[in-house]
């Protein structure tokens, strides 16, 4: 439901969609004053919520500076608070493994992997807990699970801990580099040598707080990537995480002049349709896992070949149609030759 709202001096506005209808007297005025005078919310708050597409005007997002004029209604959706409980949806998720300790999850481009400011529902963590799993508390109350996360739009497998004990045994194998997880991605451009480590920092961009960039005093960070094919568009390469840093893959790639095709944060959107990916989709798909079973002890070796989108991306790339249609086009590149 929406509820209007409309008179200063409110206290903060709970949870939920508001209107906030500007008058004769709101003209000119800016977005983000107006909003955190209507709903009680501080300044910083009311932008950080136009920054997050959490407002729109007239059906369109604008900045926190936009003048509103009179007649106009912003539309705002305020989010439940931090630390609120994950509420279960019977949202469809692909299990590729799955027992009493632990879950691999093959995850969707698109979906956000757990609750947080403009994404309390429809996530995977949310898809979890609808199934009516338990799942590890090791990871806090709004990442039940978690040892490890996948961007918004980048599919793959995932590792979810069911158990508090595996939580902790596969978190360390992670932080040990004990966790194999390579990715099949394709970038613009052609690299240099066939194989190529990038070793660089990796830390919040300071001029653009929802990027990340390469910054002295970041984490750490290291990504082995190999070629397995040069197309006239750019090289389909195996990508090794020793690390794993936030957006790591797209930043160093980006770093080294190749970034990931279609990922328009880090200047690989260019010529998406050329491609044929759909609408905020880059070429980056968590392929490959393999770690010992952090109860069994068992060799685990986990694949998930290449979504619908990327497959008729490849054929179109490599100008073969027969990949569009290949059980796993990786495969027949040779990603998965490697012992290690």
């Amino acid at each position: 439901m929406t509820d209007p709202v409309g008179g200063a001096g409110l206290p903060p506005a709970a949870p939920g969609r508001h209107e906030v209808a500007a008058g004769a007297d709101d003209a000119g005025s800016r977005l983000d004053v107006l909003v955190a005078a209507r709903l009680g919310l501080s300044r910083n708050q009311a932008a950080t919520l136009i920054a997050t597409g959490a407002v729109l005007v007239g059906g369109r997002r604008e900045k926190a500076g936009y003048r509103i004029r009179a007649g106009e209604t912003a539309v705002v959706d305020v989010p439940q608070p931090p630390g609120r409980e994950v509420i279960g949806e019977a949202i469809p998720i692909e299990v590729v493994y799955e027992d009493e300790h632990l879950v691999v999850v093959n995850k969707a481009a698109g979906m956000v992997v757990h609750p947080a400011p403009g994404n309390w529902s429809g996530t995977l963590v949310n898809a979890l807990v609808g199934r009516g799993q338990e799942l590890a508390d090791g990871a806090g109350e709004e990442r039940p699970g978690l040892v490890h996360r996948l961007d918004k739009d980048t599919s793959g497998l995932l590792v979810v801990a069911k158990s508090d004990r595996a939580h902790r045994l596969l978190s360390a194998a992670i932080a040990d580099r004990r966790v194999t997880r390579r990715y099949a991605t394709v970038c613009w451009g052609h690299l240099k040598e066939e194989r190529i480590t990038v070793e660089k920092p990796i830390g919040r961009d300071p001029r653009d707080r929802k990027r990340m960039a390469i910054v002295q005093g970041g984490k750490a960070a290291r990504t082995d990537f190999a070629r397995l094919a040069r197309f006239d568009a750019g090289d389909l390469l195996r990508a090794h995480l020793h690390s794993g840093r936030t957006h790591q893959i797209r930043v160093h790639l980006a770093s080294i002049g190749h970034p990931v095709l279609g990922d328009d944060t880090y200047g690989g959107g260019g010529g998406r349709r050329l491609v044929g990916l759909p609408p905020r989709r880059h070429f980056l798909h968590a392929a490959w896992l393999r770690f010992r079973h952090p109860v069994t002890g068992a060799q685990m070796d986990l694949r998930a070949p290449l979504p619908d989108d990327l497959r008729a991306s490849l054929a179109r790339i490599a100008e073969d149609p027969a990949l569009s249609t290949h059980a796993d086009p990786l495969a027949a590149f040779g990603f998965y030759d490697v012992d290690d």
